[in-house]
């Protein structure tokens, strides 16, 4: 661990209980690295934060989904009924049904409706899985192109390899390693510095380009990117004309519309901090952050009362220097 820095500390009644360390990359607007701690260049699993590319790539095979199947093939919902409903749609449009989503079955993360289908009776759903909505995307894209749909999770299949020439061309990185993501899917690897500079080229993309497509419809419909209490749907609420996506394992990648990005890796994997660093971050390369203040309240709780907070470690403040005031 001696190459990673300490991007978030814990504090409960004035104890530091726990050390969030990892990696993380800011980029300015014309795209020059602007800091950087850890080890951004080294080949990183960007897990569910390259949703955006998968959508792009289907996109620049020839699929043409409205704003809500395009934020959601970009997304990770929370399994509400209106992200059901648009899967559905989706499937439905190319022919298919939900039996085509090779995603595994999985309750939705939106509690109230988990809750609601426990009551009910029902059982996990690839429909519900957080990541149907690509997965619709890419069969779509399959029926579109006239492809093999049974195998469109091989990383050999012509949808994925739209998806990962689309992900290189963005960071300029290589792919060094090809994964299996939770869902099933081909995960390819890239760096935090190549994810940063594909978020900022997105969030620049012209409107008449699948990545520029991608970002309009992030923009317009971020509930569909996430859902109901989704922080990255807070985050694109927020900061208005931002695109930013989470992933498994302490992964979030963030860029204003203005063209700051930031990327980055928490290494024991805990998303807790992510956001607190790329709202901070982001105002750190002179983003109006103001409207999200929020999201960097992040309290620590004994007996229900706030006795701590999770704050910006160490490492994260000395390299913002005299950002390292809250801007709002």
């Amino acid at each position: 661990m001696t190459d990673l820095a300490e991007l978030a500390v814990v504090e409960r009644s004035g104890f530091t209980e726990s050390r969030h360390f990892g990696s993380l990359v800011g980029m300015a607007a014309d795209g020059t690295v602007a800091f950087a701690v850890g080890d951004p260049d080294a080949p990183m699993l960007p897990r569910s934060s390259t949703k955006p590319w998968q959508a792009a790539g289907c996109r620049a095979a020839g699929l043409v989904l409205d704003a809500r199947g395009t934020a959601l093939s970009a997304g990770s919902h929370t399994g509400e009924d209106r992200h059901i409903g648009a899967v559905r749609s989706m499937l439905a449009d190319a022919g298919l049904t939900a039996d085509a989503l090779a995603c595994p079955p999985d309750w939705p993360e939106d509690e109230p409706t988990r809750h609601r289908l426990i009551r009910a009776g029902e059982s996990p759903s690839r429909l519900r899985m957080n990541c149907s909505g690509k997965h619709a995307a890419m069969l779509a894209c399959a029926v579109h192109n006239g492809w093999d749909v049974d195998g469109y999770l091989a990383a050999t299949h012509p949808v994925q390899q739209a998806i990962r020439a689309r992900l290189e061309g963005a960071s300029e990185v290589a792919v060094e390693h090809v994964a299996v993501d939770g869902c099933g899917a081909p995960l390819f690897s890239t760096t935090l510095t190549g994810l940063a500079r594909a978020a900022r080229a997105m969030a620049l993309a012209p409107a008449d380009t699948p990545e520029g497509a991608v970002a309009a419809a992030m923009r317009a419909e971020p509930e569909y990117v996430g859902g109901t209490g989704h922080e990255n749907s807070h985050l694109m609420r927020l900061i208005p004309g931002a695109i930013g996506k989470g992933g498994a394992e302490g992964v979030l990648m963030a860029a204003a519309a203005t063209g700051e990005s930031v990327a980055m890796k928490v290494i024991d994997g805990s998303p807790r901090a992510t956001t607190l660093l790329a709202v901070s971050v982001l105002g750190a390369l002179g983003v109006d952050v103001s409207g999200a203040g929020t999201l960097t309240l992040l309290p620590v709780l004994g007996g229900g009362v706030p006795v701590g907070e999770i704050r910006l470690g160490a490492d994260i403040i000395a390299e913002l220097g005299t950002f390292q005031q809250a801007p709002w």
